[in-house]
């Protein structure tokens, strides 16, 4: 007995599936493969317009950051003009209305308003204002005492005679290292007396 080849794609193309002719099968199979050789072209497409968007923006001056706020502006801007988003904000302000308007919340406000106004003007209120208030006034009192008395102290110690003394031993000091340093620059401009005589010839004739 020999091998007889069979075509796998001709065996695939005949067992058409159930409830399909093999005409109807073979329109499909058309039918996709344009729909997938348009779907290549539009990628190419795709892809073009893309470069051409990315010169353009790049010509622009326009970065990936800038690109990205846009499109966060742009989406923002969809959500708050979307349904979900229009009816959560009714809903929520209807909440707000009916929230402020109920007794409960009335009635709250009210007892925190007198609570607010009886304290204010309770006796313990006003005394510890004084009381604050009159700690400031002493503080500032004496940071006031204090530099005038460092003052007056720094003036009495100029004015004593320690002070006057150490003032004058400290200028004398002084004047004593001034003279010293000007004596001894004198010193050595002016020639000594053996420094310039010539050597004598004292040896016999």
């Amino acid at each position: 007995m020999t091998d007889v080849p069979v075509d796998s794609a001709a065996s695939a193309r005949t067992s058409a599936p159930e409830g399909l002719t093999v005409a109807e099968e073979e329109e499909l199979r058309s039918e996709l493969a344009k729909v997938e050789e348009e779907i290549g072209t539009l990628r190419q497409v795709l892809a073009a317009k893309e470069r051409h968007c990315g010169e353009l923006k790049r010509k622009l001056g326009l970065t990936p950051l800038d690109g990205l706020k846009q499109n966060l502006s742009k989406s923002w801007h969809d959500v708050q003009v979307s349904n979900a988003y229009v009816k959560t904000s009714e809903k929520l302000g209807e909440w707000n209305d009916k929230v402020t308007q109920s007794d409960l919340y009335l009635s709250a406000s009210s007892t925190l308003e007198d609570w607010n106004e009886k304290l204010t003007q309770s006796e313990a209120y006003k005394k510890t204002q004084e009381t604050l208030s009159q700690a400031g006034q002493k503080t500032s009192a004496a940071l006031s005492n204090v530099g005038s008395v460092i003052s007056r102290k720094l003036g009495d110690m100029r004015n004593s005679a320690t002070f006057k003394s150490f003032e004058d031993r400290v200028g004398t000091i002084k004047s004593r290292v001034v003279g010293s340093r000007e004596n001894s620059t004198d010193g050595l401009h002016s020639p000594s007396g053996t420094g310039d005589k010539p050597p004598q010839d004292n040896a016999p004739f």
